[in-house]
């Protein structure tokens, strides 16, 4: 919490399947951030798989994450850092070719060439969200920088994240709605990669695995650059409904998957178990702990069998030196780590429950360090723009009608609603007398087509032939 008033801080939002999360932070001098306010609200009633899909409540999430986090800065916040992440965020590879006059020497517009013309690509329903050069390909060299080389062609290889547009379009909906600026969109994978991820790990080549509620992200670096990056519609509440199948609550299963659940279990272990042996689910009720187990290692099975098709996909799976690093809410499943070492036959399995930069918080949330907050920690790290906007005063707290500063946003937030509902009204007005007035002129068509071909028309063609002229009642 702040205990003083701060003027210099950044504010990131990250969007989670089961919880939406802000944080401000102070960097300092030594490199540090000291965590000033961090707020977060269940989201599991309008995320799904990292989209937003009821902007409404969304946008009252929103307000109350930025109200608690303004009330712990005693500032208002200007803008913030938005994460991206979620099912659709993907990588497509992309070459672009250009022949050169030979002799000619590759210059920075060359390669500023290749790069417009690479972002000027288009993908179908898709929006490119950020390009990754990869190597360029001079002659029969492959080259990172290849500016001031002598050659007659050069190919730029670029990686490119894409998603579909209403990945972004809802939360910019979200946030306008909520009154929140935003200072940039960050792709959250990426900022991920680069908190958690040691230089050695990103150069010898790594995946990058986090397992949050309902999807898990692979992310593959080989000489220090993003090689592949996919979402798998799989994570730790699959896990949770299969066992809420059981018809137990859900608030249980998940209890029982985080208490006694097991992603892996040695043969051993299993002979030395009592096949009697069950685990409480409440006072009155227990599951067998083998069912309990089986229900977890199959869909763990899963998950990691996703994980290693993208791996394959990736053409990098002989090259991961460094192994696969594990990360998010779901490295804190027990045995995790072995079941990857099993399942994929991966010796150097580490699992990152922090940050690389150190993080000064009395937040316990934060100082647990279990690796479900490594995301917005990794986006308040790579935000650089100072988010503070104004001094929280005291009078401010309250409107002109003695209302409190939330119910003030919340009037806001109903007062955008019926704004917008007129908005839309207004253009179903319009749609409407558009649809009418092309329904006029296609009814005037018809008309006019069936003077043509009337009776009196007919006749007025056949005697026009003869060179005899007709004449109407009036003329």
């Amino acid at each position: 919490m702040a205990t003083k008033e701060v003027k210099d801080f950044v504010v990131a939002i990250e969007f989670g399947s089961s919880k939406v999360t802000g944080i401000a932070g102070k960097k300092n001098s030594d490199g540090s951030i000291t965590v000033l306010a961090y707020a977060r609200e269940d989201s599991s009633s309008f995320i799904k798989r990292g989209l937003v899909y009821n902007i409404d409540k969304t946008a009252q999430c929103l307000i109350n994450i930025k109200l608690k986090l303004e009330k712990s800065l005693k500032a208002i916040i200007g803008k913030a850092y938005i994460g991206i992440g979620g099912q659709s965020l993907h990588t497509v590879f992309h070459s672009v070719n250009l022949p050169l006059e030979p002799g000619s020497v590759i210059s920075k517009e060359t390669v500023d060439e290749l790069k417009k013309a690479n972002r000027d690509f288009t993908y179908d329903n898709q929006e490119l969200l950020q390009v990754v050069p990869q190597e360029y390909k001079v002659g029969t060299n492959s080259q990172i920088d290849p500016v001031g080389v002598v050659c007659d062609s050069i190919e730029g290889r670029y990686v490119n994240i894409i998603a579909r547009y209403s990945l972004r379009q809802n939360l910019e909906k979200s946030l306008a709605l909520a009154g929140i600026q935003v200072a940039d969109y960050i792709v959250a994978p990426l900022a991920l990669g680069e908190c958690v991820l040691s230089d050695v790990e990103k150069r010898s080549g790594c995946a990058l695995i986090d397992l949050g509620a309902q999807t898990t992200t692979v992310s593959i670096y080989k000489n220090n650059i993003l090689r592949h990056l996919s979402v798998i519609p799989l994570g730790g509440y699959n896990i949770t409904k299969d066992i809420s199948a059981q018809q137990i609550e859900e608030e249980d299963a998940e209890e029982l998957k985080l208490k006694y659940g097991c992603a892996y279990t040695e043969k051993e272990d299993n002979a030395d178990n009592d096949d009697d042996k069950t685990f409480p689910v409440t006072d009155e009720r227990n599951i067998e702990a083998k069912l309990l187990n089986d229900i977890v290692e199959s869909r763990v099975e899963e998950i990691i069998a996703n994980v290693s098709e993208q791996v394959r996909q990736s053409k990098y799976a002989d090259d991961l030196l460094a192994g696969f690093i594990l990360t998010g809410g779901g490295s804190n499943l027990k045995n995790i780590e072995l079941a990857f070492k099993k399942r994929t036959n991966v010796e150097k399995i580490r699992t990152a429950k922090f940050v690389i930069p150190t993080i000064d918080a009395k937040n316990p949330d934060i100082r647990s360090r279990d690796g479900s907050l490594n995301t917005t920690l990794s986006l308040m790290i790579i935000g650089k723009d100072n988010c503070f906007e104004s001094v929280l005063e005291t009078d401010s707290l309250f409107g002109p009608n003695g209302e409190s500063y939330q119910e003030r946003q919340q009037e806001l937030l109903r007062q955008k609603e019926a704004e917008e509902a007129k908005q839309r009204e207004l253009q179903e007005k319009e749609r409407q007398e558009q649809e009418a007035e092309l329904e006029r002129q296609k009814q005037a068509e018809e008309d006019r087509e069936r003077r043509e071909n009337s009776w009196w028309n007919k006749l007025k063609k056949n005697v026009t032939k003869f060179g005899t002229t007709i004449f109407s009642d009036e003329d």
